[in-house]
């Protein structure tokens, strides 16, 4: 069954940087975006970021705008999620998703998705 793995998630300071994974399971990346979700306890999950099979990055949500970034290694078949100053509420647990070439804030849009990885932000 196809689907996604993320890792790297943990506990980090405030002010403190993480990256995030998110390799494919039985397909590669070529020709999907990947757009990276959170859900915190409690909320909606919420779409951060997204990066489409061709083409420059759409950021979805004004509070990680200037903090975290998408990247993509083709060579590894993995993107990433660069999170740098984090924030008490940047805790959530972060999820990875994909569909075929274009990107949307709407999570029911994605077809495959990871079983998330905890960040927790903590002093």
């Amino acid at each position: 069954q196809l689907h996604l793995v993320e890792s790297g998630g943990g506990l980090v300071q405030p002010g403190g940087s993480l990256t995030l994974s998110c390799v494919p399971s039985g397909f590669t990346l070529d020709y999907f975006a990947i757009a990276w979700f959170r859900q915190a306890p409690g909320k909606e999950r919420e779409a951060l970021l997204c990066l489409p099979s061709s083409g420059d990055s759409t950021p979805y949500t004004d509070s990680v705008k200037g903090r975290f970034t998408i990247s993509k290694d083709s060579a590894k078949n993995t993107v990433f999620l660069h999170m740098n100053n984090l924030r008490f509420e940047d805790t959530a647990v972060y999820y990875c998703a994909a569909k075929g070439y274009e990107c949307s804030r709407r999570a029911d849009w994605y077809d495959f998705w990871g079983q998330g990885t905890q960040v927790t932000v903590s002093s």
